[in-house]
């Protein structure tokens, strides 16, 4: 009896799909993290440019002392004019001392679209 020659020069049918098919989900996976990734670089760019033009709002009306006792609230100029600032003062406990807070709002402030910085400031006429 006469063996035949079985070919191991090559992958069978079943091997490429099975590798075609580990290729396609690794690819999918690949896809959908990207995805995730520009979603998140659009989120961390807002909370950026939010943040800055949130301290430098807080940053001039401390520094001026233009803090007035009513909630204000404003749009921002070019090339900013998706966001819009809420500048809120508050009583603390502490004799002479005030709460300001700076909220930059781009969106919906419900769906967290929003940056608030919070610091604290003397009384004018408190400061020596």
């Amino acid at each position: 009896m006469k063996k035949t020659a079985i070919s191991e020069h090559g992958f069978t049918l079943l091997e490429v799909m099975v590798a075609l098919a580990v290729v396609a989900i690794a690819l999918v996976s690949l896809l959908a993290l990207q995805n995730r990734s520009l979603l998140m670089h659009g989120r961390v760019k807002h909370l950026t440019e939010a943040t800055l033009l949130g301290r430098e709002i807080m940053n001039e009306r401390i520094a001026r002392g233009d803090v007035p006792s009513q909630p204000q609230q404003e749009q921002f100029a070019e090339p900013f004019e998706r966001y819009s600032w809420r500048l809120e003062r508050e009583t603390t406990p502490l004799p002479g001392v005030f709460k300001v807070s700076v909220t930059v709002i781009w969106g919906d402030e419900q769906n967290n679209e929003a940056v608030t910085l919070a610091s604290f400031m003397l009384e004018q006429g408190d400061v020596p």
